[in-house]
């Protein structure tokens, strides 16, 4: 497949962005030919998310398309930990060629299919990608003495390998600068495998982020870390296997690699929003693009280059306004306020590239490209909020609203990884709220307790279960799920009941254009037949990077974590004495409220704890027990042992393994 691209490219370069077009739009007929004549197995599942029983890959399509484009090479083999465990397997997604099978949606399958397409890949003269290696995509701009890296994907061991693999095509280049566009860990958390810290401050390397990115980088996950971790498990699908009723693709790039994960902390901050830097006497000239994608984000043109790096504010797929696994809502009209404005910046620009997927090429391409994106946000804003004023809830508007046929046959916008569907709620939820204004849903039930009621008086577990396979057999498998669910819940050992809801799931799965949609509804499936998994999402992998979180930031989340039946009624203050720092915090606990204060050691605390903050992330991260605090010789403890046990013991863990499906 790789040693036919040379000739076929040079065909595609000469029939230009007209016959690009053209294939574009022979593939959407074709897809939307698929769909009209098939029938469908659920009048209640959208005709996005059909799916049909075959579809044909275009194999000169696909090597004539822009994500082949520039191949240089793909890499083979595993890249592992320094204890063998398998991080990133550039093989496990070779079953993804020809036809789509009947238990993966067409297009979802043309998307796996684009993203399948791993190696190094040149952009331009002097600006290479590597794609596959990872969710997120590493660009290498050469600079005068050396390569500046952009964005450094998830883990250092899989950022290690990619930039060794293209020193293997493009020579032993030294990194001379290190930018990361945005604030989430695809983009960051591999920045140890690119650069060390020692290396970087030696060679006063430019580590160049936009404003807020530390904050927001270290800060996300900490506070609500288990419930995001858990639920990460669901969206990107990491305990499924690999093949065509498994994971297929995340849309934004094949998966996430686990690994280690770390951090740099910027010397060079983009504040402003236009702002020119010189980097290894490559021109830069940023746009920060705050509240989009990210909380801290921004792009980049480069005038030498005439290309512009449009983040992940852009890319070859709708993107979350509210991601599943838990997030802040996005503002839909500053993403597309950001879009617009890059209609500007990309004037002078011959193409965009972006941290995800593949790059666009040539002017009339990447105005179409960005416009029809800018258009999608805009209308999905537009037409819930018109919705909303006339009088409709969210589940209402995001069933009718659809994208109009100009926006909805483009490609670029059709929802991999976001949905019409949830980011019209992501809308309605940031304007509204959670509540949709009837009365009956101001303080209602909670799911376990209405479960119960709706079973019984519906007849039984039985009775439910019979309403259920009617359902099915009717295909309508929303349904099914909705009253499968009560009984699940109300019988989480009623194994028949577990096995046709799996399977409801599985029909659901199969059937979503989106990967994320795709990824919850089997792993739903799979643990209502396995259970949850035995663990949580490890954070031993994140200690480099929770070395550089403020240590304001773990306890906020302490403070979350305090269980307030067993605070309750108590009045206790904690000394809490960094030695290697020299920074002290007290910890003061009245009306089961935790609060923090830096300043020096309060004299009436019932105990004082001073330790290392090497130590202190080895109690976060559950490495270290109370044995280890009276123990070890980074400890000390002043006052009380027994109310420091007690206030320690009012601290919850959470494991990050809860069970979604069953409660």
């Amino acid at each position: 497949m790789f040693g036919l691209r040379s000739s076929r490219q040079s065909s595609c370069k000469s029939c230009g962005w007209r016959g690009r077009f053209f294939r574009h739009l022979l593939l959407v007929l074709l897809c939307t030919w698929l769909v009209a004549c098939q029938k469908s197995e659920s009048p209640q599942i959208d005709s996005a998310t059909q799916v049909n029983s075959k579809q044909s890959v275009n194999d000169e399509w696909l090597q004539q398309s822009d994500a082949r484009k520039g191949f240089v090479a793909a890499p083979t083999g595993q890249v592992k930990d320094s204890q063998g465990n398998v991080i990133w397997d550039f093989e496990a997604f070779n079953f993804i060629k020809g036809e789509a099978p009947i238990s993966v949606n067409p297009s979802l399958w043309r998307q796996a299919t684009l993203n399948n397409q791993i190696g190094l890949f040149k952009v331009k003269e002097g600006i290479w990608q590597l794609r596959g290696f990872d969710l997120a995509n590493m660009t290498l701009i050469q600079g005068k003495t050396g390569w500046i890296v952009v964005d450094a994907l998830t883990a250092q061991e899989t950022s290690e390998a990619a930039l060794a693999f293209a020193k293997k095509y493009l020579g032993d280049h030294a990194v001379t600068g290190l930018i990361f566009t945005h604030s989430h860990a695809d983009h960051f958390g591999g920045a140890l495998g690119v650069l060390s810290a020692q290396d970087a401050k030696a060679r006063k390397v430019p580590i160049v982020a936009p404003s807020g990115f530390m904050e927001e980088a270290t800060s996300e996950n900490i506070l609500l870390g288990p419930a995001m971790g858990r639920r990460a498990m669901y969206m990107y699908g990491n305990r499924l296997p690999k093949n065509e009723k498994g994971l297929v693709d995340n849309g934004l790039g094949k998966a996430v690699a686990f690994g280690k994960l770390g951090i740099l902390t910027p010397n060079t901050i983009v504040a402003a929003e236009k702002q020119e830097l010189l980097i290894d006497g490559v021109r830069f000239i940023f746009h920060n693009v705050p509240g989009s994608e990210a909380p801290s984000e921004f792009t980049f043109f480069l005038p030498d280059f005439k290309a512009f790096c449009g983040a992940e504010i852009m890319g070859h797929t709708l993107h979350n306004l509210y991601t599943l696994r838990g997030a802040k809502v996005r503002d839909a009209t500053k993403w597309a306020a950001y879009l617009n404005q890059s209609l500007t910046h990309v004037q002078n620009s011959e193409v965009v590239f972006n941290q995800h997927h593949w790059p666009v090429w040539g002017a009339a391409n990447i105005q179409d490209f960005i416009l029809k994106q800018r258009d999608t946000y805009q209308f999905i804003h537009d037409q819930t909020v018109r919705q909303i004023n006339a009088g409709l809830n969210a589940s209402e508007i995001s069933e009718n609203l659809k994208l109009p046929k100009s926006l909805d046959e483009h490609l670029s916008v059709r929802g991999y990884y976001g949905t019409v569907r949830h980011n019209v709620k992501a809308v309605y939820q940031n304007y509204m709220g959670w509540f949709d204004a009837h009365p009956s849903n101001l303080d209602p039930l909670p799911a376990l307790l209405a479960s119960e009621k709706y079973v019984t008086l519906m007849g039984g577990e039985e009775k439910v279960m019979i309403a259920a396979e009617n359902a099915i057999k009717k295909g309508e498998f929303r349904w099914a799920a909705e009253l499968l669910k009560h009984v699940v819940y109300v019988a989480p050992k009623n194994g028949k009941a577990k096995e046709l809801l799996a399977q409801t799931f599985e029909k659901l799965g199969f059937a979503s254009e989106s990967s994320a949609w795709r990824n919850f509804y089997l792993t739903g499936a799979l643990e209502l037949r396995e259970g949850p998994p035995e663990k949580g999402m490890s954070r031993e992998g994140l200690l480099e990077m929770l070395n550089q979180t403020p240590i304001e930031r773990f306890l906020e989340a302490m403070a979350a974590s305090l269980n307030a039946s067993k605070a309750e009624g108590k009045t206790i203050k904690i000394n809490l004495v960094f030695s290697d720092t020299q920074k002290s915090f007290v910890l003061s606990l009245e009306n089961s409220v935790l609060h923090h204060a830096l300043k020096a050691p309060d004299k009436d605390a019932n105990a004082t704890l001073t330790l290392t903050q090497p130590f202190f992330l080895k109690m976060v991260l559950g490495q270290a027990g109370g044995k280890d605090l009276l123990l070890s010789d980074q400890t000390k403890i002043e006052g009380s042992k027994i109310d420091l046990a007690l206030f320690f013991n009012m601290i919850d863990k959470a494991p990050g393994n809860f069970s979604i499906v069953t409660r």
